[in-house]
């Protein structure tokens, strides 16, 4: 996918949808490859082209990736109908007057590079596309793979042609293919785009000056060949999804089965805007004192002490995300000078104030007493900053409803879900683990043998699949929304987040170790997810950052 909205993140969610994001494919080892799987592929765009194209990338999802595309769902004709492909002819990108080579000198990758009349880096790239290429077909037909991702510069006719050409040449025609672009219209977008890309690694350590003008003469360059999905595409029938201005506007085309859904739904509700997205597990409760699993108790005293630190670490780690970005705002500049602050995340925001302000801080550095005055031209004047709405959501347990009571209802939009809950332990509920061991012991045996796939028996009794299953909603909400939000949840509801937005794979979600007094911190980016843990201690009453922390697994596999 594009720079601008990656979806894969690298280091978060491929490029999918996350409504099955959680689940992974079960296929018959007899069938054919080919029937049961799709390439996603992106078209190019013009304003914001890859940081390096002749490295281009077949990103391979795994079934047992947590953050895969893949489902439990069984395949039908109807959901993962075959699309046959016409003779598509032969198409011609805008013709290009060709001059000089570039000497051998310009085969860095700067501007020419990238540069139709290149002949010579453009044989490189075409040969990259197409080794590429190959290798994500070999893992597709050969190595039992299930969705493959193409990331190239697929910006003109003749190169989809291409790669459509190669995809029947060795696949047939029952391999889905489904077309992805991006495209940036709106000045202050692609202004951010710019800015990011200048922190990426083609300009690394290179004068912002220098390497603003070379990135213009990139897009220049794109711009000679680029064509964009649409007229040729609906006239053969080819799938596609166009985004303009990473989710202002979606167009989708022949969009056929189950895969192609999904990521268009995706699409739909993705956005990149700066928030944070804090979970933590609901303060000591009555049966976690006494080791019951489930139920519906309330807080210990203990408990009700970690509610109010949580609500006052919470309002003080928003006051500071708001200066922070404040002072971002101040250190900002186009184009880029040196000591610039990390460039914003490219989002579409319609809403984007235009009047400036001059944002005054209040005694040390606090917002609680800040003024404005009317713009005027001088130092220190920032666009007018806005603070982000903050919601917080609990299950309907008391246990998680307590926690978040002392939250100020004028400051925090707190909300009940339902999909939240506990896992229900169904007839075990109120038991502890010692309990279910002595009088059930074969259950206490299976669970402790297979837990992700066990689920416990008698009414309303569920598993961890059944967890991920309950969350997709709840997970889409959190990619759609721009506010930050609190969820105080349970260990299985929490193990499962964490684990989709930390990338990690799905056998590890039941064994997560998810202490409760544990506090994450989530900050989506374009190029992955800033991850920060924060330990309760009950002495000092607040919570301190964890530095390094990395998720792990419990040291008791039956919790």
């Amino acid at each position: 996918m594009r720079d601008n909205h990656r979806l894969d993140r690298q280091s978060q969610q491929q490029v999918g949808s996350i409504d099955h994001a959680l689940q992974s494919t079960s296929v018959n080892p007899g069938s054919q490859p080919g029937s049961v799987a799709q390439i996603v592929l992106n078209g190019e765009t013009t304003l914001d082209p890859p940081a390096a194209p002749e490295t281009s990338t077949s990103a391979h999802l795994p079934s047992n990736e947590l953050n895969g595309v893949h489902t439990h769902h069984p395949r039908s004709d109807s959901s993962e109908r075959a699309i046959h492909m016409p003779d598509m002819g032969e198409p011609r990108s805008p013709e290009a007057k060709s001059e000089n080579e570039p000497e051998d000198e310009a085969m860095e990758q700067n501007s020419s590079f990238f540069d139709p009349e290149n002949k010579k880096a453009s044989a490189i790239r075409e040969q990259v596309a197409r080794e590429t290429l190959d290798e994500l077909l070999d893992y597709i037909l050969n190595e039992n793979g299930s969705v493959g991702i193409l990331d190239a510069t697929n910006s003109t006719l003749e190169r989809r042609k291409m790669v459509m050409d190669r995809i029947r040449e060795r696949a047939g025609p029952d391999l889905n293919v489904l077309f992805l672009e991006s495209r940036c219209l709106d000045p202050d977008l692609l202004e951010a785009n710019m800015r990011l890309k200048l922190n990426g690694p083609d300009y690394k350590d290179m004068d912002p000056a220098i390497a603003l003008e070379d990135f213009k003469k990139r897009v220049k360059v794109y711009e000679k060949a680029y064509v964009p999905l649409g007229e040729y595409e609906e006239r053969h029938n080819m799938p596609y999804i166009s985004m303009i201005d990473v989710g202002r506007k979606i167009i989708s085309h022949q969009i056929k089965g189950f895969l192609m859904a999904q990521a268009n739904y995706y699409l739909l509700n993705f956005n990149l805007a700066p928030r944070q997205i804090w979970i933590t597990r609901h303060g000591l409760s009555q049966d976690n004192v006494t080791g019951k699993i489930g139920g519906d108790s309330d807080l210990a005293p203990e408990g009700v002490i970690y509610a109010k630190t949580l609500a006052r670490f919470i309002d003080e780690k928003r006051r500071e995300w708001d200066l922070k970005q404040i002072e971002n705002m101040r250190n900002t500049h186009f184009p880029p000078q040196p000591g610039d602050a990390t460039p914003p995340n490219p989002y579409y925001n319609p809403d984007s104030p235009v009047v400036e302000r001059d944002v005054q801080l209040g005694e040390g550095g606090s917002s609680e007493n800040a003024r404005s005055v009317p713009a005027q031209a001088g130092e220190g004047f920032i666009p007018e900053y806005q603070p982000k709405p903050f919601c917080v959501w609990t299950s309907m347990l008391k246990r998680s409803i307590q926690t978040a009571q002392f939250f100020n209802e004028e400051d925090y939009d707190t909300k009940q879900m339902r999909m939240l809950d506990e896992l229900n332990a169904g007839v075990m509920e109120g038991l502890t683990y010692s309990c279910i061991s002595t009088q059930y012991p074969e259950e206490y045996r299976l669970r402790k043998k297979d837990k992700l796939h066990y689920r416990y028996p008698g009414p309303g009794g569920e598993g961890y699949l059944d967890i991920i299953n309950r969350l997709r909603s709840v997970i889409v909400e959190l990619e759609r929304m721009t506010e930050h939000v609190l969820l105080v949840a349970h260990r299985s509801v929490a193990r499962v987040l964490l684990a989709y937005f930390r990338g990690l794979k799905r056998e590890e979600v039941a064994d997560l170790d998810v202490p409760i007094g544990m506090l994450y911190c989530l900050e989506p980016k374009p190029y992955g997810v800033d991850f920060k843990a924060y330990k309760w201690d009950r002495q000092t009453e607040w919570f301190y950052e964890q530095p390094n922390f990395q998720l792990h697994a419990a040291v008791d596999d039956m919790q």
